[in-house]
């Protein structure tokens, strides 16, 4: 796995997200493209990050003020994958290597849940791209669509 590098900003941010949710957290990105923050939380605490009907993840989102977004990690990349794209059912992850030596993922997703795995200007796509990126060294992550099989 390649080294996460976190500044000042995003420990700081991962640590108010603790503190408001007590969800423990491993990584934080700052998305100023799409006015959000992204946490990749510990295993199993997914529920506290989010609280009773949202509470938790409200607050901490009214506090940072910015639209927050959480990510289940896992040590299997393909479940990993999985956990980005949620709600968006995933059908299957393949996981490649390229003559480059660098690690890809394609993406089979239900055909109705296309668009919510791609997101509005493709911000889901993106979220995802960053994330296994940082988190399993997957340099590519690619929803599959009719043309490509």
């Amino acid at each position: 796995m390649g080294e996460i590098v976190l500044n000042e900003q995003s420990l700081q941010l991962m640590k108010q997200f603790e503190d408001i949710t007590g969800a423990g957290s491993r990584d934080c990105i700052v998305d100023e493209r799409n006015e959000r923050l992204i946490f990749v939380i510990n295993p199993g605490d997914m529920g506290r990050a989010i609280g009773k009907q949202g509470a938790s993840i409200k607050k901490a989102s009214e506090e940072l003020g910015k639209k927050i977004e959480v990510v289940e990690f896992s040590n299997d990349a393909e479940q990993f994958i999985k956990n980005c794209f949620l709600p968006a059912r995933v059908i299957s992850v393949e996981i490649t290597e390229n003559e480059e030596g660098e690690y890809i993922a394609n993406v089979d997703v239900e055909e109705e849940d296309r668009g919510i795995a791609i997101g509005k200007g493709g911000k889901n796509i993106f979220k995802a791209n960053k994330l296994a990126e940082r988190q399993h060294d997957i340099v590519n992550v690619q929803i599959i669509t009719e043309e490509t099989l």
